[in-house]
C-alpha cells in the first residue's frame, strides 16, 4: 500500500484532470454526433474527403450548412476539435505526469484518434457500411481509454489505497470479485455497443418493430413461412424486408442488455457489502449510478423501438451506452485501484 509520503510526493495538476475531462465531454459529444449522423442517415451527405465539397473543411461557408450537411460537417469538425485535444493532452501527460503507465494510454489515445479520423474518411470514399462499423466501435473504445486516462489523473486515484486488506482478507477477496465484475460487466457493455452499431449501420428499418415481444411473440418464429408472412406485412406498410439473421441479431441485443442488468446490479450488492469501508464509498456511489443509467438505458432502448428509431430517442440510447461504458470503465479501474499492490 501507497504510504501518506509516496502519495504526496506525487505530482497531481487540477488544470490537467479539469482538461482530461473536458476531453472526454468532446468525445461523448462526437458520439452523439456521429449517432445522429447515421440515425438520420446522412453520413454521406458531404460526398468528399477530408475537403467538404472541394472547400477546406474549416472554410466551408456557414450559409451551406443546411439539411443532412449540417450533421455531417458538423461531426467532421467535432472529430477536428476532439483530435487536436487528445493531442495537447497527451502532451501534457508527457511533460508533467508522473506514472509512466498514463504516459503510454495518451499515447495509445493519439493512435487510436489518428486511426479514428483514418476510419471516418474511408466510410466515405469508399462506401463501405463494415467500416463505419469499426468506425463507431472504435469511438466506444477511445471514449473508455480517455476516461481511463481522467481517472488515473485524478487526486481521487492518487489518494485511494492501494492492496486494501484487512486482517482476514475478506476486503481484498471481495474487491478481487468486484474487479472481475466489473471487467466482465464492461466488456459485456461494449459488446452490446458493437451489436447496436451493427443494426444502426445495415441502414434498414428496425428487424422487431414491438416490445416487449417481438412480432408478437417472447421467442421470435423465423421460419421461412413467418418469414414470409412478417415481409408481406411489412411490405405493405412499406417497410424494408428482413430475414433471420436481423431478428437474431436484435434479440441478442435485447438479451444482452438483461445479463448486463443482472451484472450491474450484482455489482451494486458486492459494493454494498463494503459500504462501511470509507475508501469503498466511492464504489458504491457509483455503482448507484450505474443502476440509475442502466434503467434509463433500458427504457431508451423499449422507446427507440416504440418510435421506430427516431433520431433523438436513438441517439439518446447511443449516448447512455457510451456513459455506462465510461461507468465501468471507472468502476473496473477503482476495483483494481483497491485490490492491487503498487
Amino acid at each position: 500500500m501507497l504510504t501518506n509520503s509516496a502519495v504526496t510526493g506525487r505530482r497531481y495538476s487540477a488544470w490537467l484532470n479539469r482538461f482530461a475531462w473536458f476531453a472526454a465531454f468532446a468525445t461523448l459529444l462526437l458520439i452523439c454526433s456521429g449517432g445522429m449522423v447515421t440515425s438520420k442517415g446522412v453520413g454521406l451527405a458531404v460526398p468528399d474527403w477530408p475537403t467538404t465539397f472541394g472547400y477546406n473543411m474549416f472554410l466551408f461557408p456557414v450559409s451551406k450548412w443546411i439539411g443532412g450537411v449540417l450533421f455531417e460537417h458538423t461531426h467532421r469538425l467535432i472529430a477536428s476539435i476532439v483530435g487536436v485535444l487528445t493531442i495537447i493532452l497527451v502532451i501534457w501527460l508527457r511533460r508533467i505526469e508522473d506514472q509512466p503507465a498514463v504516459k503510454t494510454l495518451g499515447l495509445v489515445a493519439v493512435a487510436a484518434v489518428i486511426l479514428q479520423g483514418i476510419l471516418g474518411g474511408l466510410r466515405v470514399t469508399m462506401l463501405k457500411d463494415q467500416i463505419g462499423i469499426f468506425h463507431a466501435c472504435l469511438a466506444q473504445a477511445f471514449l473508455g481509454l480517455i476516461v481511463l486516462i481522467t481517472i488515473t489523473t485524478t487526486n481521487l486515484w492518487r489518494v485511494l489505497p492501494q492492496n486494501l486488506t484487512d486482517t482476514v482478507g475478506q476486503i481484498s477477496e471481495r474487491l478481487q470479485g468486484m474487479k472481475a465484475i466489473a471487467i466482465v460487466t464492461t466488456v459485456a457493455i461494449y459488446f452490446q455497443l458493437a451489436l447496436g452499431a451493427t443494426m444502426r449501420h445495415q441502414h434498414k428499418d428496425l428487424a422487431i418493430l414491438d416490445f416487449p415481444t417481438a412480432n408478437g411473440a417472447w421467442i421470435p418464429d423465423t421460419s421461412d413461412a413467418a418469414l414470409t408472412k412478417i415481409n408481406a406485412w411489412r411490405d405493405a406498410r412499406g417497410l424494408s424486408d428482413v430475414d433471420g439473421f436481423q431478428i437474431w441479431l436484435q434479440m441478442t441485443h435485447r438479451f444482452l442488455a438483461v445479463l448486463i442488468g443482472i451484472a450491474v446490479i450484482i455489482f451494486v450488492v458486492r459494493t454494498w457489502q463494503l459500504r462501511n469501508v470509507s475508501q469503498v464509498q466511492v464504489l458504491s456511489r457509483l455503482s448507484i449510478l450505474w443502476v440509475i443509467l442502466f434503467v434509463f438505458q433500458f427504457i431508451l432502448g423499449a422507446s427507440t423501438i416504440w418510435s421506430n428509431k427516431a433520431a433523438d430517442v436513438a441517439t439518446a440510447h447511443i449516448a447512455v451506452g457510451a456513459i455506462m461504458l465510461s461507468f465501468g470503465v471507472s468502476a473496473w479501474a477503482i476495483s483494481w485501484r483497491l485490490s492491487n499492490s503498487e
